[in-house]
């Protein structure tokens, strides 16, 4: 992560917290939502998902 916070939260309820600094693998079966007004920054690594990551 550059800039921003994340929330993550897995389909059994558990959630974390990502902010500038963090590294990441997020596996299938989750929701994610933007804390606050900063804009979330990142490098995504996985082609499949930078083509499709927050699209439709």
């Amino acid at each position: 992560m550059i800039a921003g916070r994340l929330r993550l939260r897995d389909d059994s309820g558990g959630e974390l917290d990502l902010a500038p600094g963090d590294a990441y693998q997020v596996p299938p079966g989750h929701d994610a939502w933007v804390i606050g007004d900063e804009p979330f920054v990142a490098l995504e690594f996985d082609s499949k998902t930078a083509e499709t990551y927050a699209t439709g």
